[in-house]
């Protein structure tokens, strides 16, 4: 296992480094930004352009995967040039640019796809930067804590984009203009804060191998990161979009189909209070444990779909679940990597870790879409019950040597 170093000045007792409070803000402005065409996406696929579920899929897959290539590239430009900074702020203005073409391509869904595509690019290139960002300025001990600051912030945005896309919908109906438009300027504003606010040390890291493309790929030849990287893309294959999962329990709870787009707060909500806390426990039990155990509340989750006409109680209970789902998660796989590789390469290793879930959810997009389409609702849902199962399991296996994260 590599050993982070952090600067000095970084090392503040009990809490978490600027730099992190500062990208924490970043995410927040953007996921308003990115959660307001999440929310808007399914209303307006399914129920105003009338796309089918195979249609669907094949769509949120591209949403979800079109990032898989580019987090390799935009890892390793920044692990290379050692300005993680600058390729995330590509990757922000991206993503910012998108918003403003969506209104433009109409009903084409040739069209929203390479926009749903470009946008999700962006998000690649700037992941494992950023992430490489928070690890690099925070001690190895705390960072559990410091992923989940900064996820917890993250779904502050979460949490208001679903709230203003449900207000502009009742305000102007599903037009789709109004709702790219505001989600545009809240991703501006976010790139504008990560130029002015977020601090860099520009110096190269000199823990671990030079940077190249080969010795990114060469870390998976660590058992510990292989293991790591396997186990997590086995869960990926086997994890439902959150857009196929909110359309799942509307349907399954008899919900009305207006608040669809509102369902997402209820997850980020849970995510909000959870992420930190989660993230501390973490560093103290073990990362990859809480990660399995996310995976296994997720299994709860789909597990209520089949408990029909559940009603608010069976939406309460699913998104309460869901929201412990990302809490025990996103940022703790984000922790347990950075633990394994070396400063050198910290943001390719993350970045090959979050390709193969990448990779692995839009296969899970697609394939479920498909099922969904053309099977009854009933088996689709003991398809993706018995999938995850059976990856919780092989992903235990996995890992079982090495438990300890």
């Amino acid at each position: 296992m590599y050993v982070a170093s952090v600067r000095p000045s970084e090392r503040v007792k009990g809490r978490v480094p600027g730099t992190v409070v500062a990208l924490g803000a970043v995410s927040l402005l953007t996921d308003v930004s990115a959660e307001m065409v999440t929310a808007f996406m399914p209303v307006y696929l399914l129920f105003t352009l009338n796309m089918g579920y195979a249609q669907f899929g094949v769509l949120d897959g591209l949403y979800t995967g079109a990032t898989a290539v580019l987090r390799l590239v935009g890892g390793h430009l920044s692990d290379r040039t050692h300005r993680h900074k600058a390729v995330a702020a590509v990757g922000y203005g991206l993503s910012a640019v998108t918003k403003l073409i969506f209104p433009l391509v109409g009903a084409s869904a040739f069209g929203i796809g390479a926009t749903m595509a470009a946008d999700r690019a962006g998000k690649g290139l700037r992941t494992a930067p950023r992430d490489a960002l928070i690890s690099l300025a925070t001690p190895p001990d705390r960072l559990g804590a410091a992923f989940g600051l900064h996820r917890g912030m993250d779904t502050v945005g979460a949490l208001l984009g679903p709230l203003m896309t449900f207000l502009l919908m009742y305000w102007v109906g599903t037009v789709a203009g109004p709702v790219f438009v505001v989600s545009a300027c809240f991703a501006v504003v976010g790139l504008i804060v990560l130029v002015a606010f977020v601090r860099e040390n520009p110096r190269p890291a000199t823990a671990g191998p030079r940077p190249s493309v080969r010795a990114g790929v060469a870390l998976l030849r660590e058992p510990g990161y292989r293991r790591l990287a396997v186990g997590s893309a086995v869960l990926g294959l086997a994890t439902l979009s959150d857009a196929f999962v909110f359309i799942l329990v509307q349907k399954a709870t008899g919900a009305p189909l207006h608040l669809l787009p509102l369902l997402p707060l209820g997850t980020a909500l849970v995510f909000l209070v959870a992420a930190a806390p989660v993230g501390r426990l973490a560093d103290r039990i073990g990362r990859w444990p809480v990660f399995l155990g996310g995976h296994v509340l997720l299994l709860g989750v789909y597990v209520l779909l089949l408990a029909a006409g559940t009603g608010y109680v069976g939406v309460g209970v699913a998104l309460l679940l869901h929201g412990l789902f990302y809490a025990a998660t996103d940022g703790v796989l984000s922790a347990r990597v950075s633990a394994l590789v070396p400063e050198s390469l910290r943001a390719s290793g993350l970045a090959v870790v979050q390709t193969g879930q990448a990779v692995a959810r839009l296969v899970s997009s697609v394939g479920f879409g498909f099922l969904l389409q053309f099977a009854a609702f009933g088996t689709a849902v003991h398809a993706a019950i018995g999938s995850l199962l059976v990856a919780v399991v092989v992903a235990w296996r996995l890992n079982a040597e090495r438990r300890a994260g």
